[in-house]
């Protein structure tokens, strides 16, 4: 290879990498495209050539070849934490009370940011050279997308030195570019998508680099989560330090020495929002000085240093068009709006929750009606009230039936005692049936991989599954009769029933059995207690009952299950199928030599030191029980940070209440 050829790809390299983040990062450009593309392609031409002059960080590898063949995970060095949220001026003045009261000083500065609705992403640099950009995921284990990320012009391939990095930021999409793509898919007869934030999102997602690449994505970069270098002391010195590596920082954000002008600066936004080409949701918080901020530290799940401070929820108006019964899995039946579609908070919303018979009393809603809906949270539907003016009289108020004829049978309904809801008499309607499969096979009970709603629903339909059992006796050629499913396709899923039939914890099948009142609290406690499923269907009303946690109405309804004949076979049969393990307790230890043995907690607030459900593992482990809600028999409170009116029962009651730090020693002395 030619000494002036290696020169000369060096220089190319580092040419096109400089007038890369002159364009995709501070938006300079020094020199037209033209002249970009005819740098590029040189470079191409020399790489082609001299193949092993090839590096990660070239500018032409931005591409990758073939397409993924799915995700890979990705366990975080640093955990990714999620931002409480504030809604109210009220809610900034409280969370700077509480964070002069932690600091012991009025003296705190802030540093605000745009809260950019995108995707988060993490990106890790080893010696100044990406290496991994994942997903947030559950905050411990994201996807690997470094192969869609790369793509992106405004993320470095490698950085100007050669420092070990953890950085955090948001993918997000232009309107423009959301456009362009919603065209190009309306060609291909493709659904569009409703907002930036999904286009981003399913963009990322991508197995195939070359889609995500087509479609202009960008980044902000906001957040050294480590780096191996010394970092300056506050948080506007740690945005600068981004924009020093190369890193795209948006430019708005400005430090504070009050929640006053923090407030201000949030009233300021929420006029300019629209002015720019993303999406921008509220305002994010920081304590500005670093030493500040780790004395601060976490709660469970977010840091105490940090708010995320969000606009005011977008209200629209539509109409509604009419209002139908929902049946739940345990034949709850909950009444939804259908109303004239409507965007709102970037997507089209045709219906509502309605919740119970009384909210529809409570907010007089009628068929006909014009109402004020807006996303609770930016997520879920919510009809906010009804604008009475505008009626014609040719409204009809919902009259609550005496018989739905979803329920099966005769299709008698009837109001659950003390609760504002209605529930099927039959417990064998379709409707019914459908959600509880859907309930059985998802991560929350049986966690069956591949088997999705729409799966369920075409088992169903099809009459190949009709008891839960028959899941775990399903045949390749059962699922080649259903439309969608291939050979691959249908092996793959039968592996995933295969697998989770050798190791059904014990719990997680009490769960899936929707029997009335049963969640995942109360199927643990029964695992605990009764060790297997043939004692839990013979205890005994009394014997439930005397299980902290577990009330008389729990109680009946566990033994009315476990009475029903059909129950019986239907445990009879999966017996037979499948193994069920006891596998979240040791279970066959003396419980009464366990150190927390006979006692029962109630969690309540946020701790700093683990998340609410690592405490409850700890104290299972240790022979413990905890429960939801507060009564003479619970034995501790543990009160973190913001408690709530748990602490307030407990003192009510006379409970015990542990402090967090005194709930350590106690599992330390466990």
């Amino acid at each position: 290879m030619a000494k002036e050829a290696k020169e000369r790809y060096e220089k190319l390299k580092k040419m096109l990498n400089y007038h890369r983040h002159l364009y995709y990062v501070l938006d300079k450009p020094e020199i037209p495209d033209s002249a970009y593309d005819e740098l590029e392609e040189e470079l191409r031409r020399l790489e082609q050539t001299y193949p092993e002059l090839v590096t990660l960080d070239s500018p032409t590898q931005r591409v990758g070849g073939e397409p993924q063949k799915e995700f890979k995970k990705v366990t975080h060095t640093v955990a990714q934490w999620s931002f409480n949220d504030a809604f109210t001026p009220d809610d900034m003045y409280a969370f700077d009370t509480r964070v002069k009261r932690v600091l012991g000083t009025d003296d705190v500065a802030y540093t605000c940011e745009l809260k950019i609705d995108g995707l988060k992403v993490v990106l890790t640099y080893e010696k100044g050279v990406l290496k991994t950009a994942a997903t947030r995921g559950d905050g411990v284990v994201g996807e690997d997308v470094t192969h869609n990320v790369r793509t992106i012009n405004s993320v470095p391939l490698a950085l100007p030195r050669p420092v070990d990095v953890v950085v955090e930021g948001e993918i997000w999409m232009s309107e423009q570019a959301l456009q362009k793509t919603n065209k190009e898919r309306a060609l291909q007869d493709e659904p569009l998508f409703a907002n930036p934030r999904n286009a981003a999102a399913g963009s990322v997602r991508q197995l195939d680099p070359k889609v995500a690449a087509a479609r202009g994505l960008d980044t902000f970069i906001y957040d050294v989560a480590k780096t191996s270098e010394k970092l300056s002391g506050t948080q506007a010195q740690e945005l600068e330090y981004l924009k020093e590596l190369g890193f795209k920082v948006n430019p708005h954000h400005k430090l504070f020495d009050s929640i006053d002008g923090v407030i201000l600066y949030w009233r300021e936004w929420q006029k300019k929002s629209k002015s720019q080409g993303y999406w921008i949701d509220g305002v994010v918080v920081k304590v500005n000085d670093i030493a500040q901020q780790e004395k601060l530290g976490y709660t469970g799940k977010a840091p105490r240093f940090a708010i995320a401070f969000k606009f005011p929820a977008e209200q629209v108006t539509t109409v509604v068009e009419d209002i139908v019964l929902q049946i739940g899995r345990t034949g709850v039946l909950t009444p939804v709006a259908h109303l004239r579609p409507v965007l709102v908070a970037g997507s089209v919303v045709s219906r509502a929750t309605l919740h119970n018979e009384d909210e529809i009393t409570r907010l007089d809603v009628r068929v006909g009606d014009t109402v004020i809906l807006q996303k609770a949270g930016d997520v879920i539907p919510d009809i906010v009230r009804v604008l009475v003016d505008l009626r014609t009289g040719k409204e009809k108020p919902y009259r609550w039936p005496t018989h739905v004829p979803e329920c099966g049978g005769s299709g008698s309904i009837e109001r659950i005692p003390g609760q504002a809801a209605w529930r099927c008499v039959a417990k064998d309607s379709f409707a019914q049936m459908r959600r509880k499969f859907r309930h059985f096979a998802s991560k929350g009970a049986l966690n069956i991989e591949g088997m999705g709603p729409s799966t369920v629903d075409a088992l169903l339909e099809a009459q190949l599954v009709q008891h839960f059992d028959d899941f775990f006796t399903l045949t390749e050629g059962d699922l080649l009769t259903l439309e969608g499913f291939a050979e691959v396709s249908a092996k793959k899923l039968l592996e995933s029933i295969s697998r989770v039939s050798k190791r059904v914890p014990l719990a997680r099948l009490i769960t899936g059995l929707s029997i009335p009142q049963v969640g995942e609290e109360t199927a643990i406690l029964l695992a605990r207690r009764f060790e297997t499923i043939d004692n839990i269907a013979k205890a005994k009303e009394v014997d439930l009952q005397a299980i902290s946690g577990i009330g008389d109405v729990v109680a009946r309804e566990i033994v009315s299950w476990f009475t029903l004949v059909e129950n019986k076979e239907l445990v009879r049969r999966l017996k037979k199928l499948i193994s069920i393990e006891n596998v979240e307790f040791i279970s066959r230890l003396n419980l009464d030599n366990l150190p927390l043995a006979g006692k029962t907690f109630v969690l309540t607030g946020t701790m700093e030191s683990m998340s609410r459900d690592e405490a409850k593992e700890k104290i299972r482990a240790l022979g413990g029980d905890v429960s939801s809600s507060v009564s003479k028999k619970t034995s501790y409170v543990v009160a973190g940070a913001e408690a709530g009116s748990k602490l307030d029962k407990a003192q009510e009651l006379g409970v015990d209440v542990l402090s967090e730090q005194e709930f350590l020693k106690l599992l330390t002395r466990g």
